[in-house]
């Protein structure tokens, strides 16, 4: 037995089991129809359905801490509640937006002295890719020590955003986004609920009124939910509804054009420093290199209207043009340099189709990477092989003593001699016949293949005895 004075000190993050009213009208919709149990919650199947790896550990009480990865609105906070009450835990909510390393410690303390009372504690963080080094730093001892459960909550990548140190002691599960299947079942649920949703309100609506929620959501359930009780209100606040023979108000049905309304402008799933940007230029980029022009399209307009820099989306359509185009199409270059003035000079809507434009000129143009390739293999020469010296034939000689030194003996003045090739190394000796660019036969790259091919023919000639016309030195 231990004295009252001897019990735990309660924390102020600690929350109350059960202290929600789940009928609560004042509370959102999305907060009032969180799901309590596994049986309730939607989707996720391949993590939470019968048998799979989540469910299993959480049935055995073993679920040890957890990072729960994936986009707003797919059940990561709610997932972590119903482990904490299945494993009759106290749930501490942490939000890394507004806690700091005094906050972080002092609830460390109070789970470490409950811990010794036999109370387990599963700490709750959401965002919690938003929390510096030390801040992650400061669980990793109460982690290992067992004092606490972690359960992080994040949309972005943790092997960038978590310390390697606090990921290698967690498991981490990927939660996908909601299909607009199991939005409308959401949905549809949250209608007909009499306690904790809108059933109260003798609501109806259509399952294509549900889809379009569904589709203009993103698989973000908690957004549908709002969007939901939006459109709730715009329903039922005009008319009053009349009473039917039955002595029961007529059921208000939520319209396509309530919806509209409500709805206002998609919510498109977008952060512009986050994965999902860089998610999604690279769709745009492999569509353009795949010769896709309508998927290019796409992936363009979701950045553009999600609020993404146009001018960082011109310098990328840049890159694509000298990267997967190069001398295939060499004015893909100039007009993607076009665009990029015109998004500068004339601004947004109207610079969205200048980009348009640019990025479905390359992708229907002919694609050549020859450039790039020939490139990287410079770069590997530059990083493996000795920095030998230019050659004396190639070096300037502006001085007596420098051509005394031998400065530019040997060099042959292109322009005076036959085909207007000499047949002279232009690579240091330790690289000495090295071939980078190969160009390929697509487009006017094929023109430059073949131009490739006379040039060494014209050296060959050049060198089994062909005089120069003249000698010069630079």
């Amino acid at each position: 037995m231990f004295q009252p004075e001897d019990q735990p000190r309660v924390s102020l993050f600690r929350s109350i089991p059960n202290a929600g009213n789940a009928a609560d009208a004042t509370r959102p919709l999305a907060d009032r129809m969180r799901p309590q149990t596994l049986d309730e919650f939607v989707g996720q199947e391949q993590l939470i359905g019968p048998g799979k790896p989540l469910r299993t550990q959480i049935e055995r009480d073993d679920t040890g801490s957890l990072i729960f990865w994936g986009p707003p609105g797919t059940g990561k906070t709610t997932l972590a509640k119903i482990i904490a009450k299945m494993t009759k835990a106290d749930f501490i909510e942490f939000s890394a937006v507004l806690a700091g390393i005094k906050e972080i410690k002092q609830v460390m303390a109070d789970a470490e002295r409950a811990r010794q009372y036999d109370t387990r504690t599963i700490v709750f963080i959401d965002e919690i890719h938003r929390f510096n080094k030390a801040q992650q730093d400061a669980f990793l001892p109460h982690v290992e020590k067992g004092n606490i459960r972690l359960i992080g909550a994040t949309t972005e990548n943790p092997s960038f955003e978590i310390n390697s140190a606090l990921l290698s002691r967690t498991r981490v599960y990927v939660l996908l986004p909601l299909t607009e299947d199991q939005i409308v079942l959401l949905l549809r649920r949250a209608l007909t609920d009499r306690e904790r949703g809108l059933g109260e309100m003798n609501l109806s609506a259509s399952d294509a009124v549900l889809k379009k929620i569904a589709s203009y959501t993103s698989g973000d359930a908690r957004s549908a939910y709002n969007v939901l009780e939006v459109a709730a209100g715009l329903a039922k606040s005009p008319i009053k509804p009349e009473s039917g023979l039955s002595g029961e108000p007529d059921s208000v049905r939520i319209t396509d054009e309530i919806v509209h309304d409500a709805l206002q402008k998609r919510i498109l799933l977008y952060d512009k420093t986050g994965e999902e940007h860089y998610n999604l230029i690279s769709a745009l980029h492999k569509s353009v290199r795949n010769s896709d022009p309508d998927a290019a399209l796409y992936w363009l307009g979701r950045m553009l209207e999600a609020g993404e820099d146009p001018l960082y989306i011109a310098r990328r359509v840049v890159r694509m043009a000298v990267e997967d185009i190069g001398l295939a199409d060499p004015s893909a270059l100039a007009l993607c340099m076009a665009a990029r003035d015109a998004v500068d000079f004339i601004g947004m809507p109207e610079g969205n189709l200048a980009l348009a434009q640019a990025v479905v000129y390359l992708s229907v143009a002919p694609k050549s990477n020859a450039l790039y390739t020939a490139y990287g293999e410079v770069l590997r020469d530059v990083e493996q092989t000795a920095a030998d010296p230019v050659p004396l034939h190639l070096r300037n000689a502006p001085t007596a003593l420098m051509k005394g030194l031998g400065y530019g003996r040997g060099y042959e003045y292109a322009h005076d001699v036959e085909g207007k090739v000499a047949d002279m190394e232009c690579l240091p000796d330790n690289l000495r016949g090295r071939v980078y660019y190969q160009p390929t036969t697509e487009g006017i790259e094929k023109r430059v293949r073949e131009r490739l091919e006379e040039i060494k023919r014209v050296r060959s000639r050049a060198g089994t005895g062909a005089a120069p016309k003249h000698g010069k030195e630079s």
